[in-house]
C-alpha cells in the first residue's frame, strides 16, 4: 500500500488490526508495570523520589537512542519483521530482570529496562506508522484509539496482576514510607531481600509470554506495509526536518509522554507519601480513566470530534486537572467518592484523584498528534515515525525534573511543571500542526 491510499482488503485490515491490537496490549503491559514497579523499586533498593524515577529514564531514553537505529531496520527487514525482532529483543530484557533481583543492584535493573525498551521502540517505530496509513488518514486517530484500548486497557490489569504476584501474603501497610520509616535495619533488609525474590518468577513467565507472541507474529498473515516514495526526489539525511508540522509534533509529543508518564507512573510515588493503603493500584486509575478517553475517540473520531478539536480538548482539560493536582486537599476525598466510590472502587485523596482524571486528558493526545504530524510526508514517513518516536524521550526527562522537585519542594506543588507541557499541546493543536514551511 502507499501512505495515502490503502490497497487491503477490508478483511486484510481486520486481520492486521487484531494482530496490532495484540501487540499494543503488549505495549501497555510492559509500560505500565513501570508504575507498580518505581514504588517497589524505591522500597527494594532503598531510594529517594528523583533516584527511583531513573526508572522511567532508563526506560524512555531508549525510544531517543534507539529511534534512528529502529527506522534503519525496518527499511532493511520490512514492518513485520520488525515486529517480530522487537518481541525477541523484549524477552531478553525480560530475563535480564532475574540476576537484578537476585543481586538487587539498582543499575541491572535499569540496563533490563532499557534493553525491555530497545524492544518496544523497534515495535513502536513499525506500528505506528502501520495504523495510519493502513485506511483512510480522516479516521487514523480513531485507529489509534481502538488500538489505544487495548494498550490502556493493559494498563489497568497490571497494577492490580503486579499487586496480587508480588505483594500475596505481605501486608501493605508495611510497605508505606512512615512504616519503612519505623523498621529497624535488619527489618528494612529482610523485607527488601523478600521483595527482590519476588520478581524473579513474573518475569520469566513474561519472557515466555512475549517469545510465545514472537511465534504468533511471525507465523501470522498480518501483510507488510509498502511505504512508495510519492516523489521523484532525492531523499537527503536530514531532509524530515523540512517539515514543521513534523518537528512541533515531535515537540508536542515530548510534552504529552513526559506528563502521561508523570500521571501514571508517579501517581504510586504520590499516594505512597500520602499513606494510601493500595498505592501500588493507583496506575489503574490512570490507566481507567485514560480507557474512558480512548472510547471517547473511537466513538466520536471523526464524525462528532475532529482530530484538531480533540486535541484542544486535552490541552484545556489537561491544564485544569493539573491545577486541581496542585491545590486540591491531600486529606478530602469528596471527588473521588463523587466520581468511582459508587462502584465499590476504593476513594483516594482529591489531589490524587486530578491526577487520575490526567489520564482522560492525556488519552486523546498520541492518536491525534501521529497523523497531523505525518500528512504529507510521502517517502519521509519511516524517518518522520522515528523522529515522533524520539519524542517519547520526554517520558525519561520529565518524570526526572518532577523528582527534583517533589524532593526539594514537595510532591504535591511539584506537579505544576506540567502545566507548560499542556500549554504546548494546545499551541500544536491550534497552530503548530498548520505549519507547514519554515519560511
Amino acid at each position: 500500500m502507499t501512505n495515502n491510499e490503502p490497497t487491503q482488503s477490508k478483511k486484510q485490515v481486520i486481520v492486521a488490526m487484531f494482530f496490532i491490537a495484540l501487540l499494543f496490549f503488549i505495549l501497555g503491559f510492559v509500560t505500565w508495570l513501570n508504575g507498580s514497579l518505581i514504588p517497589f523499586l524505591k522500597i527494594v533498593c532503598d531510594l529517594n523520589d528523583f533516584q527511583a524515577l531513573w526508572v522511567t529514564f532508563a526506560f524512555y531514553i531508549a525510544y531517543t537512542v534507539m529511534a534512528l537505529p529502529s527506522a534503519a531496520v525496518l527499511s532493511r527487514i520490512g514492518y513485520k519483521n520488525g515486529m517480530t525482532a522487537s518481541l525477541g529483543v523484549m524477552a531478553i530484557g525480560a530475563l535480564m530482570f532475574i540476576p537484578a533481583a537476585k543481586t538487587s543492584y539498582y543499575g541491572l535493573f535499569l540496563l533490563a529496562l532499557f534493553t525491555l525498551a530497545t524492544g518496544m521502540t523497534l515495535m513502536q517505530t513499525a506500528i505506528n506508522p502501520y495504523i495510519v496509513c493502513i485506511g483512510s488518514r480522516e479516521s487514523a486517530a480513531m485507529r489509534i484509539s481502538i488500538m489505544g484500548l487495548f494498550n490502556k486497557g493493559a494498563g489497568i490489569v497490571v497494577p492490580m496482576v503486579f499487586t496480587a504476584l508480588i505483594l500475596s501474603g505481605i501486608d501493605q501497610s508495611t510497605t508505606s514510607t512512615a512504616a519503612l520509616a519505623a523498621m529497624d535495619h535488619a527489618a528494612r533488609e529482610a523485607l527488601r531481600d523478600d521483595l527482590a525474590a519476588r520478581l524473579v518468577m513474573p518475569y520469566i513467565v513474561m519472557a515466555i509470554g512475549l517469545l510465545i507472541f514472537m511465534a504468533i507474529i511471525h507465523f501470522s498473515s498480518l501483510p507488510d506495509l509498502d511505504l512508495q516514495d510519492e516523489e521523484s526526489s532525492s531523499t537527503t539525511r536530514f531532509g524530515v526536518l523540512q517539515f514543521p508540522q513534523l518537528v512541533l509534533g515531535a515537540v508536542t509529543l515530548f510534552a504529552y509522554v513526559g506528563v502521561e508518564v508523570i500521571a501514571g507512573d508517579t501517581i504510586g510515588l504520590y499516594g505512597q507519601h500520602l499513606g494510601v493503603e493500595h498505592f501500588l493500584k493507583l496506575t489503574s486509575y490512570t490507566m481507567g480513566f485514560m480507557v474512558i478517553g480512548y472510547l471517547l475517540g473511537a466513538v466520536a473520531i471523526p464524525k462528532l470530534l475532529s482530530q484538531k478539536s480533540a486535541l484542544i480538548l486535552s490541552a484545556l482539560s489537561g491544564i485544569l486537572f493539573t491545577a486541581g493536582v496542585a491545590l486540591s486537599s491531600s486529606t478530602d476525598n469528596s471527588i473521588a467518592q463523587a466520581l468511582v466510590g459508587w462502584a465499590g472502587v476504593p476513594v483516594v485523596p482529591n489531589s490524587v484523584m486530578f491526577l487520575a482524571l490526567l489520564g482522560f486528558s492525556n488519552a486523546l493526545v498520541w492518536p491525534a498528534v501521529w497523523p497531523l504530524a505525518l500528512e504529507g510526508l510521502g517517502k519521509y514517513t519511516a524517518a518522520g515515525s522515528a523522529l515522533l518516536i524520539m519524542g517519547i524521550a520526554g517520558g525519561a526527562i520529565l518524570p526526572m525534573v518532577y523528582g527534583h522537585f517533589s524532593d526539594s519542594s514537595g510532591a504535591q506543588s511539584a506537579y505544576w511543571m506540567m502545566l507548560p507541557c499542556y500549554a504546548m499541546i494546545l499551541f500544536y493543536a491550534i497552530k503548530g500542526h498548520k505549519i507547514t514551511s519554515w519560511k
